[in-house]
């Protein structure tokens, strides 16, 4: 088990509850996919997870440590090094190419150079199809490029937990198929893959399906 939460809520405007009493384990070695309605609270329990949500009440527990005895400090580094994140809509700057967006999360990573951090950058994007995308802007790829940027940017710290919000949302049948593919061998290899989605068919990818409606969270 690498992370637990033990009767988690989360309120917004002292009367809006979007989590009630969430209890759930995730493991490496797993692909959890976690389905809703919009607005049903699956991003919020995805930013929980990411510990960038820390207005909650209950308890999180990664790697058997509460993580609310951590610093900001200890959890600012947890983000970077153990949690990777990968968005619907990329969140990809602009202004920089798919490698040098792909180095973002290892400049304040002490434990790998820059050298290495861009060796591994260029065999990663290499590995997912992206050779001859390299050093091209992101308006100039299509969204399935795009995504599979964002993921090699958020596995290149080689972190435990892959958080995905709605990765396939933009995307193409194709590029949903491959994304979905690459998510569930990076849960192969190891890690554990949390996803939340609204769409059905995406379900015969995970190992266990999760279901939140109206702020409670059930196994499928």
């Amino acid at each position: 088990m690498i992370i637990k939460l033990e009767n988690i809520e989360r309120t917004f405007n002292k009367n809006i509850n979007v989590l009630k009493g969430v209890n759930v384990k995730f493991e490496l070695g797993k692909f959890y996919i976690i389905m809703g309605h919009s607005g049903n609270g699956k991003s919020t329990l995805l930013n929980i997870l990411g510990l960038l949500d820390l207005g909650y009440t209950g308890d999180y527990y990664l790697n058997n440590k509460l993580t609310k005895d951590l610093s900001l400090s200890e959890l600012s580094n947890i983000r970077n090094k153990k949690i990777g994140f990968v968005f619907q809509d990329y969140y990809l700057d602009e202004k920089l190419t798919a490698l040098e967006n792909v180095l973002l999360p290892t400049i304040i990573n002490k434990d790998i150079s820059s050298k290495d951090a861009k060796t591994k950058a260029i065999d990663l994007l290499n590995k997912f199809g992206l050779d001859k995308r390299t050093n091209h802007l992101p308006s100039t790829l299509s969204g399935g490029e795009k995504q599979r940027v964002a993921i090699v940017r958020a596995i290149i710290n080689d972190p435990d937990i892959i958080l995905a919000d709605e990765p396939t949302g933009n995307l193409d049948a194709e590029s949903e198929e491959n994304v979905m593919s690459i998510l569930k061998n990076i849960s192969n290899k190891g890690k554990c893959v949390i996803m939340v989605t609204h769409n059905t068919d995406l379900i015969k990818y995970a190992d266990k399906v999760y279901n939140l409606e109206n702020g409670v969270l059930n196994e499928k």
